[in-house]
């Protein structure tokens, strides 16, 4: 336990169309933690996320916010897609838009957003990109961006949807280095759903391991221990 608890999910049911996506999930999170969702495809890892934040609806279960925390303040970088890809607009005003989930449309930003802004850019590195369209950049700028983007939200928790999807291996390695930092020296409590497993065990203290009969959730070290026994041969299930 490292620090206050942020967030507590007690038994977490969501459904679509009347068939479960994930059932009784529970879990807790404190200030400082760096929680990796891992598991099979269509466990419910994403739909987990969007239901804490209130992005789908749950079926059953409670959703318990501490530190301060609302689901105005958390920072969000959702799964890739191609609108973002193509957004027509500058990297400033990309990530300036990022005031906008707390504060909802207003005609201008103050000038303590603008200075957040500047000094959030120039902690990942992209303050040279300021004036450049975005639909330009490379994978790596473009997510580096929109981490900016959320990083705007919070000083406390946030939020990642398997944010390494079709980046390569060098690109990969140094964002998982800035998350690392955010949580080491910010102090940032991080919550990623991956499907990479190595870099999760490496970076994380605690570990969601989602399946489609159950799940586990603990340290990163009793995770590993559960997963080398189901390797073996009646090594059981988590």
């Amino acid at each position: 336990m490292n620090g206050e608890l942020q967030l507590e999910c007690k038994n977490i049911t969501i459904s679509y169309d009347r068939v479960k996506v994930l059932e009784n999930v529970s879990l807790n999170v404190y200030a400082g933690d760096y929680v990796s969702i891992i598991g099979e495809n269509g466990s419910g890892k994403s739909s987990l996320i969007k239901g804490i934040l209130g992005l789908v609806q749950i079926k059953k279960g409670e959703i318990i916010f501490g530190d301060g925390i609302s689901k105005k303040n958390i920072g969000y970088l959702p799964q890739h897609t191609l609108a973002q890809s193509n957004f027509p607009a500058s990297v400033y005003e990309v990530i300036l838009s990022g005031c906008l989930t707390t504060a909802g449309f207003k005609p201008f930003y103050t000038s303590k957003e603008k200075k957040n802004v500047k000094k959030i850019m120039d902690k990942l590195g992209i303050k040279e990109l300021s004036k450049k369209s975005f639909g330009n950049l490379s994978g790596g700028q473009k997510q580096r961006v929109l981490l900016a983007r959320a990083l705007l939200a919070t000083d406390k928790i946030l939020f990642l949807d398997e944010p390494i999807t079709g980046l390569d291996p060098i690109v990969t390695s140094e964002f998982y280095e800035i998350i690392a930092k955010l949580n080491r020296e910010e102090k940032l409590t991080i919550i990623m759903v991956s499907h990479d497993i190595e870099n999760a065990m490496k970076y994380s203290n605690k570990i969601l391991h989602m399946k489609e009969n159950g799940y586990f959730f603990g340290s990163k070290e009793k995770s590993k221990a559960l997963m080398e026994k189901e390797m073996r041969p009646n090594g059981g299930n988590l």
